[in-house]
């Protein structure tokens, strides 16, 4: 009982954001599915139907299956808990739910097909962690590196493959990230 007392629940909005999809994504399998369509997946529908506001942000949560959800989750335990410490708990969740909101309506604009799963998250808060780290009239070579590596190669499966992975929604999940950084440390962006 005494090694209970000692855990730490370090990252609220991250482990919240794991848990919340573990829970999802079971419903989604006790549920066959339905729960998943109807909450946890974001696609066209009319904006008369609250449930297509609802998906909107809910489609982060959601994800096809046990792989999809771990590949997820490992990123973001990875990077989430820094960028938490860094940012403040209500910060990171409102850039988690402004990326989850652009990442919807982008999809919902240009795709007729569903999107769910934090991947979009999990690009912003790879660039948000590179992004995090300029000094004073300085861009770290992570940063460039990680760019071209993530976002390259996204763009690179976006044209030459047939996957059903939405590689732009990466791609704008990693550039919010970008944008959070940017204004996140305005002070040394300005001096480079």
């Amino acid at each position: 009982m005494k090694m209970l007392k000692k855990i730490d629940y370090n990252s609220p909005i991250i482990l919240s954001f794991v848990f919340l999809s573990f829970i999802v994504l079971i419903l989604g399998y006790i549920t066959k599915g339905f729960t998943t369509r109807m909450f946890f997946c974001v696609y066209r529908s009319s904006p008369l139907d609250l449930l297509t506001y609802v998906r909107l942000f809910g489609h982060v949560l959601g994800h096809a299956n046990l792989s999809h959800y771990i590949n997820n989750m490992m990123m973001m335990l990875l990077v989430g808990p820094m960028l938490e410490e860094k940012y403040g708990s209500k910060t990171l969740l409102e850039m988690i739910l402004v990326t989850a909101l652009i990442t919807g309506l982008v999809n919902n604009m240009i795709f007729r097909t569903g999107l769910l799963g934090a991947s979009g998250i999990v690009f912003m808060m790879i660039i948000l962690s590179s992004v995090t780290s300029v000094k004073e009239g300085k861009i770290p070579l992570t940063l460039i590196v990680v760019v071209i590596l993530y976002l390259g190669e996204q763009v690179a499966a976006g044209i030459f493959s047939a996957d059903n992975i939405s590689q732009l929604t990466h791609i704008v999940g990693g550039i919010c990230g970008g944008i959070f950084g940017m204004m996140m440390n305005k002070k040394n962006w300005r001096e480079l």
